[in-house]
């Protein structure tokens, strides 16, 4: 079969090679996929600022039909429509973090996509826990978005006390920074979203789903338009979801005395912040990494009860011959959300 691949070390080195088709275990599924997402993570691998293990077929954020299973599984039969947990595909499971829940910081974990095969292909392999069957009603390509959203999920109702009546600053209108948006306004949260001139399209969308006010940094004043908000106070939370410095130093500017910041983004590299002002403001800083189990479960019941929906993000369909103009759309912010599908057309 055809795959997307990073064949070895290196900025670069990605494209679709013919790969053998994925066998079956008798406690895995295996699934012909319906769609698979373009994640920033996916464009951090092609420039080899992400850790990956070469040679690795690309590709996490997917959902598909299951095809065949083993003797060892009995929660989903064939033809049942299921999305996927891609970050535990390898993980220790005995470490202090596999017994609590929290596998993303396992010493041994590898995830999909980067540290072992992922879903840019039509047919994938997984382990019977990873896989959850699609609740009534759902496409398969609004369900390749569970992944990013149980980031998002973790973000902003786990990691950060978002109380109501708080307002919340989300910098970096991309898929990860929307869908905390989504959140946070089914939550009833204000929430401010700032992005730059080359996120016009987005921020649009940001008013569309519920922002309160919408901020493009190249004209505007952020902090400004923050403390007009807020009464002269600053925002009680902050999201950084774009991963740059400078978004990153615009929320912590932004954020009030006792403010909370999480940081959603990943940067790739390297960057230098002003630490004085987590200082004398005596910020919270944490970091959201990924998700748990729980996580998952709750998303489940979000999307079955429709509290928030995701198919509105998906912009873009795309086969998987036509990766590059995928991931160009998503490296020049031409679009919300990119799904590529195994599709010759």
């Amino acid at each position: 079969m055809k795959a997307l691949v990073k064949s070895k070390p290196g900025v670069g080195h990605v494209g679709i090679v013919e790969v053998e088709e994925p066998r079956c275990g008798d406690d895995q599924i295996k699934l012909e996929v319906g769609f698979c997402g373009v994640c920033g993570t996916d464009l951090h691998v092609l420039h080899d600022t992400f850790r990956n293990y070469p040679p690795v077929i690309l590709g996490h954020e997917f959902s598909g039909t299951v095809v065949e299973t083993g003797k060892d599984v009995s929660h989903v039969t064939i033809g049942d429509p299921v999305t996927v947990l891609p970050a535990s595909a390898v993980i220790c499971g005995v470490c202090i973090h596999c017994r609590s829940g929290r596998y993303m910081f396992c010493p041994k974990r590898r995830g999909m996509g980067h540290g072992v095969n992922g879903a840019f292909a039509r047919y994938v392999v997984v382990r019977k826990d990873q896989a959850y069957k699609i609740p009534d009603g759902l496409g398969l390509d609004e369900c390749a978005l569970c992944e990013p959203f149980a980031a998002a999920l973790q973000a902003v109702t786990e990691v950060t006390n978002v109380r109501v009546g708080d307002v919340a600053l989300v910098s970096g209108p991309g898929p990860i920074g929307l869908m905390c948006l989504k959140i946070l306004a089914a939550e009833g949260i204000k929430t401010i979203v700032a992005g730059t001139a080359q996120d016009a399209a987005r921020l649009e969308a940001a008013r569309r789903f519920g922002a309160s006010v919408v901020v493009n940094a190249s004209e505007q004043n952020l902090i400004d338009v923050v403390l007009a908000e807020t009464q002269g106070a600053g925002v009680d939370v902050a999201f950084e979801c774009a991963g740059h410095a400078t978004s990153a130093a615009s929320c912590l500017d932004a954020l009030k005395r006792l403010g909370r910041y999480t940081q959603v983004g990943i940067f790739g590299k390297p960057v230098t912040l002003n630490f004085d002002t987590i200082f004398f403001k005596q910020l919270q800083v944490a970091g959201s990494v990924g998700y748990t189990v729980h996580t998952w479960e709750r998303l489940m019941k979000i999307l079955a009860q429709r509290k928030v929906r995701l198919d509105d993000l998906i912009t873009h369909r795309l086969p998987l011959a036509r990766w590059q103009e995928a991931f160009e759309l998503c490296e020049q912010k031409q679009t919300i959300k990119v799904l590529i599908s195994p599709d010759e057309t």
